[in-house]
């Protein structure tokens, strides 16, 4: 081999070397981005126990969920760019400031708070015993500027404040914004079950004018109900799964027979009343049902507000986002807008 053969040989194996370490970056280097596409479709008789007992009729209620990818390498974002119902989103969007493990906690509390106010809105419906107790408020993240991160931390309780219980998340907001940022407050919260108090200064909230301790929360409740309904999803988490909870759950402590053998997909928050509240990515949702051979998705009808306009004015209505999906889709499932729980179980009594 001459001279110039071994520089051309030389040339041409850093030429695939270097394209071999592109290709391994496009392929598995991470971004700081993540990919969401449609999720699955469980059946929700496999999570849902009344007295112990799974229900086994003929068709299926399904908890709708949206699939994570990442963090996601420059590879699929790029395949990302050609599926019909997948978006990239940055991890600040879908995170917060929050770690991927304290992502999955918070979204564990959530579904766990879902499913507490799911029996409620169904006994209530149905017009069994339920009973309430409300142990404080769950604190499920901590924002960055908070004075008291590092002190609080996701799962605690806070049980009162300037020595004050309070019965609900939202007697607690209401009894601390009336106070300016900068103003101490003191609170007690538990720890691994143990009593604390922490006393630090209020910040101000963003897209608010209001003050707050910087924390975003929720109720910390147990519930019990007659007959006892025990709800379990596994390692799902976020609140949409509300509204098909309780469908589940109603359908088996009253005994209706509301799917008819049919597979009835759906989502949507709801709180203890039966109100049905937003959720994100329907569209793939609506996807991932279709494929699930659902005949009928209840989807939550709630009109933007002025205040849900300020907070963000790209806001969708989730039922006409859901409408749009199913035209895409082509699909002959029904879309049905519900404001509330009797909206869903009049939709499906008529159907």
């Amino acid at each position: 081999m001459t001279k110039r053969q071994n520089k051309r040989h030389s040339r041409r194996f850093w030429l695939v070397a270097a394209l071999i370490v592109v290709l391994a970056g496009l392929v598995f280097f991470p971004t700081k981005y993540y990919v969401e596409v449609p999720g699955g479709a469980d059946a929700l008789s496999k999570f849902v126990q009344v007295d112990g007992k799974r229900d086994k009729r003929a068709g299926s209620f399904r908890l709708m969920t949206v699939g994570i990818i990442g963090p996601a390498s420059p590879a699929v974002i790029l395949w990302s760019k050609t599926q019909p119902f997948a978006d990239t989103i940055s991890k600040d969007a879908l995170m917060g400031s929050s770690s991927s493990a304290e992502y999955n906690q918070l979204q564990n509390f959530y579904i766990k708070s879902a499913a507490n106010s799911a029996v409620v809105a169904a006994m209530r419906a149905a017009q069994k015993p339920v009973t309430v107790k409300y142990a404080g408020i769950y604190v499920m993240s901590i924002m960055a500027n908070s004075k008291f991160r590092g002190v609080l931390h996701l799962g605690d309780t806070i049980t009162a404040v300037n020595g004050k219980h309070y019965v609900r998340a939202n007697d607690y907001v209401n009894a601390i914004k009336k106070y300016p940022a900068g103003t101490k407050i003191t609170i007690t919260y538990l720890h691994d079950g143990k009593k604390h108090q922490a006393t630090r200064a209020l910040v101000p909230l963003a897209k608010t004018k209001r003050a707050g301790l910087g924390i975003t929360l929720t109720d910390h409740t147990t519930v019990t109900s007659k007959p006892r309904v025990k709800i379990n999803a596994g390692s799902i988490g976020g609140p949409s799964a509300g509204l098909m909870f309780t469908l589940q759950v109603y359908s088996q402590v009253t005994g209706e027979n509301l799917r008819r053998g049919r597979t009835i997909a759906g989502t949507g928050t709801i709180d203890e009343n039966g109100k049905v509240g937003v959720i994100g990515g329907i569209d793939k949702k609506v996807a991932a049902a279709n494929k699930a051979g659902a005949t009928i998705f209840l989807a939550p009808d709630v009109p933007a507000t002025k205040a849900m306009r300020r907070e963000d004015p790209t806001y969708v209505n989730n039922y006409v986002e859901a409408k749009r999906a199913a035209k895409k889709l082509g699909t002959k499932m029904k879309i049905v807008p519900v404001h509330n729980l009797n909206d869903a179980l009049q939709a499906l009594r008529a159907r």
